[in-house]
């Protein structure tokens, strides 16, 4: 039963890890790369829809991003999008390719953008301790309803705070390989 929450509890915080670095991968830098434009959201004949899922994404420059549109009828749909969204950037238009050119960063952009890194990282840290209080509270569950042992129940809550350690240090690690990608010039 304990072994069951522990690998419930690791497999949650997995995931509180990967949606860190998805949201980390959308923050823009001062270098293009394809997972800027994965939370492009495209409304397209009524429905919603990741630019992904509609068009081939490419760097070909380190500050330029190309999208290649499966749809001819889609460019105009992308390009409101595009315009739309959070980034800054204004896409040009060529026939059925879209290319959106990079300014690089202000200092002032730079220090929101580290900041909005930091606030990232605070919520995935959060996310990993709440995995941890909740398998906290069922092993506690389990000990109170006589299936386990307050032995076990000290394990178990050592085996959980190594596992919001490693995944909190993970975390960690990437924020600060996104800070120092945006310290960059």
């Amino acid at each position: 039963m304990i072994d069951d929450i522990l690998r419930d509890s690791e497999d949650r915080m997995k995931k509180a890890v990967d949606a860190v670095e998805r949201d980390l991968a959308a923050i823009r830098t001062g270098h293009a790369h394809v997972g800027l434009l994965d939370h492009i959201k495209v409304d397209y004949f009524g429905s919603s829809m990741q630019l992904n899922q509609m068009a081939t994404v490419a760097a070909p420059e380190a500050r330029m991003l190309t999208i290649q549109a499966w749809d001819r009828n889609a460019t105009s749909a992308i390009e409101k999008a595009l315009m739309a969204s959070d980034l800054g950037v204004t896409p040009s238009i060529e026939g059925q390719l879209i290319r959106i050119n990079l300014p690089p960063l202000t200092e002032q952009r730079r220090k929101d953008m580290i900041k909005l890194v930091s606030r990232r990282v605070e919520e995935g840290r959060v996310s990993v301790r709440n995995v941890r209080r909740d398998g906290v509270d069922q092993v506690k569950k389990l000990v109170s309803s006589k299936e386990a042992s307050e032995d076990d129940q000290r394990k178990a809550q050592d085996q959980l705070q190594k596992l919001t350690d490693r995944y909190i240090g993970f975390i960690d690690q990437r924020g600060k390989e996104k800070e120092a990608e945006l310290a960059e010039v």
